[in-house]
């Protein structure tokens, strides 16, 4: 599991626009937008994409300024443990 925030910096007059085209995108969803041209989006790894195949696409989207990692979640699901923490202690 890949999980990247981002916040994205777009002209003012796209933001409809690029939050409708990364929305279609499988793996890529906009929790918020600004009159004045950000998006918080979220990107994750899909069967067919890695997340980081996805931002660098988001980058060619017309209208796009600038995109910056915030916050970046990794896990190698066939390393974790099974989960114990919601299990009572005896």
């Amino acid at each position: 599991m890949n999980i990247c925030g981002c916040l994205v910096h777009v002209t003012p007059d796209a933001v409809t626009r690029v939050a409708e085209q990364m929305n279609a995108i499988e793996g890529v969803e906009v929790h918020a937008t600004s009159e004045d041209g950000h998006l918080v989006v979220v990107v994750e790894d899909t069967p067919n994409e890695s997340a980081s195949n996805l931002i660098m696409s988001l980058h060619q989207i017309p209208g796009v300024l600038s995109l910056t990692l915030n916050y970046h979640h990794f896990e190698d699901p066939s390393q974790q443990a099974p989960d114990t923490a919601l299990q009572p202690e005896n």
